[in-house]
């Protein structure tokens, strides 16, 4: 039986992956499932290449941890997707703690970006360039790089990558940017900064750090997906995939829940052509980072603490097959997105930027207020 990463393939997309790490790569039931590269075909690193470990001192670069992932991912046959370069997060002190000027600290990034990346050319399909640059209003996060450099250190940073290796892919990376709303519009227009600002984006990276119940719906998922196409990306990916259970155990009822969760993110990714991709972050509950970030929280995955796939991993993998085999991901499966399609309306809102009409189109058609409904092809329209 072929694995999700075949099906995906076989289905018209680059791959299906998962994000590990260094600790659990002495887990040898975990490295049995984690090396199928059917199963996985792409690889990211969730930690070892951050700026941390990888230029703890200023000057002084260690890839040792980032380096252990990619040569597994390359040992393996898999893609490596590389993670991420800038990032208020996860910084040595003498970056976040710095004194700088905006000259300085140009300097800090653009040589900081042309080690690592530089280190790692030819082996990355695609880098997260500036990761979580957002509020949830759409405004930017107040971190050192915005308060010395403005907006300007995003332009800087893309720059700084495609100079040091100009055939990987460039991606914008956060989370809730999913569905629609200000963190949607400022994702773009962060795209639109670093083109007017003549550098390369090639792609905007969806983390999809979701909630059982609260995942936003197919329509909505595949309307973002193409309002990032039409700022002027060439690919979208679901990076970092995960949804958790608010509480814990997890019942019955909500693991089919979750099941037709994934079920969404999936069908979205595969109606649209551009979405490259589904990255799941780590594919066993039990290397989950969701425990410890959220207590309380949990069971997220794919497979559970104990190495059993859950109905979510038969549901994306039904999906997937049927999409490779021309069925165009109609499973016969409940879920949520899948028992009746949405209705077209005009009581609802389309936020701008968003997909309002189109061949096949049963969403809202109705833009919000300063934005009209504009066709852009026979597909696809879009709130301008």
């Amino acid at each position: 039986m072929r694995q999700l990463h075949q099906l995906a393939k076989a289905a018209g997309k680059l791959y299906f992956g998962s994000a590990t790490d260094n600790g659990e790569l002495s887990d040898a039931t975990y490295v049995s499932i984690l090396k199928d590269a059917d199963m996985f075909g792409q690889i990211t690193p969730g930690n070892g290449q951050k700026w941390q470990y990888t230029e703890p001192t200023r000057g002084s670069f260690s890839f040792t941890a980032g380096d252990q992932i990619a040569s597994f991912a390359q040992s393996n046959g898999q893609l490596l997707r590389c993670h991420a370069l800038v990032w208020h997060s996860q910084l040595p002190n003498w970056v976040s703690s710095g004194t700088w000027t905006a000259a300085e600290l140009t300097s800090v990034i653009n040589t900081h970006i042309a080690n690592e990346v530089g280190h790692y050319k030819g082996q990355c399909y695609a880098w997260d360039v500036v990761n979580e640059a957002l509020n949830e209003d759409g405004s930017y996060r107040d971190s050192v790089f915005y308060r010395v450099l403005g907006d300007s250190y995003i332009p800087i940073a893309f720059k700084a990558a495609a100079a040091a290796d100009q055939d990987t892919k460039l991606y914008y990376n956060d989370y809730n940017i999913e569905g629609s709303g200000s963190k949607q519009q400022g994702t773009i227009k962060i795209v639109k900064l670093v083109q007017d600002a003549g550098g390369k984006i090639d792609g905007v990276g969806m983390q999809a750090h979701l909630i059982v119940g609260s995942t936003p719906s197919q329509s909505t998922l595949e309307s973002v997906i193409r309002s990032y196409i039409s700022a002027g990306v060439t690919e979208v990916a679901y990076t970092e995939l995960d949804i958790r259970f608010s509480s814990l155990p997890p019942s019955e009822s909500g693991l089919q829940q979750q099941a037709s969760d994934y079920g969404a993110v999936t069908r979205a990714c595969l109606a649209v052509d551009a979405c490259v991709g589904i990255t799941i972050w780590d594919y066993t509950d039990k290397y989950s980072w969701i425990p410890s970030v959220f207590p309380g929280s949990g069971a997220a995955l794919l497979w559970d603490e104990n190495f059993s796939r859950k109905p979510a991993y038969s549901t994306v993998s039904s999906i997937l097959r049927a999409a490779a085999t021309g069925g165009g991901g109609s499973t016969g499966i409940p879920t949520a997105t899948s028992t009746a399609p949405e209705p077209t309306s005009t009581s609802c809102t389309v936020v701008k930027w968003g997909q309002c009409g189109g061949r096949g189109y049963t969403g809202c058609t109705a833009c919000a207020s300063g934005s009209t409904c504009t066709y852009s092809n026979d597909y696809y329209s879009q709130c301008l």
